[in-house]
């Protein structure tokens, strides 16, 4: 696989454009002044999840006793978690009262960016062609900074559709997670259990 392949698979697999109205209902909460800020620590939080799963990963999944079936599965189950907040919101907010509402690692950087499916991405860079360390990085780095200054406009994009906007996004994403999630479920499961 060429870097510019691999660069473009997991700019694929990162889904920014999806998360748009994502990160742009999630960051509604978060004040103007400090929203980019915010963004920018979530982004970089994400890199660095993928260049250290990148780099130690597979050795502390075989550590660890953690199959891919496992990771999938979990990553099901966040993300089932996330979608049902999403759809039906709590009193308080989605991610609740903390820090102002402002999210950290979770769930921007985790797992909305450095995803499951992301993760075994870099993983299965590395399992087919482990001296290529380098031209893996580099395609992480691509990835995420074309995934970077697409994210970066959210807050642009969910000033435009307003808040009773964001809030329908808010919901309809949910809807599209809870499937992601269920397919993560059964993908993990199919897996696990074999042909």
């Amino acid at each position: 696989m060429s870097l510019w392949s691999a660069a473009t698979l997991l700019f694929l697999v990162l889904d920014p454009v999806g998360n748009v109205p994502l990160f742009a209902s999630v960051l509604a909460r978060v004040s103007p002044t400090k929203r980019f800020r915010v963004l920018i620590r979530e982004l970089l939080i994400a890199l660095g999840v993928l260049v250290v799963f990148l780099l130690v990963g597979a050795q502390t999944l075989q550590l660890l006793h953690i199959q891919e079936p496992a990771l999938t599965i979990a990553g099901g189950v966040i993300l089932l978690m996330i979608a049902v907040r999403m759809i039906f919101p709590p009193e308080h907010g989605l991610f609740g009262n903390d820090d102002e509402g402002h999210p950290l690692v979770f769930p921007l950087a985790v797992p909305l960016i450095a995803g499951p499916s992301a993760l075994a991405t870099v993983l299965l860079f590395v399992a087919r062609e482990p001296g290529m360390l380098l031209k893996w990085l580099l395609a992480v780095g691509m990835a995420w900074a074309a995934s970077a200054v697409i994210l970066l406009l959210s807050s642009p994009i969910g000033r435009f559709i307003g808040k009773r906007g964001a809030a329908a996004v808010q919901r309809l994403m949910g809807m599209v997670l809870t499937v992601i999630a269920v397919q993560m479920l059964l993908d993990g499961l199919e897996t696990f259990l074999g042909p």
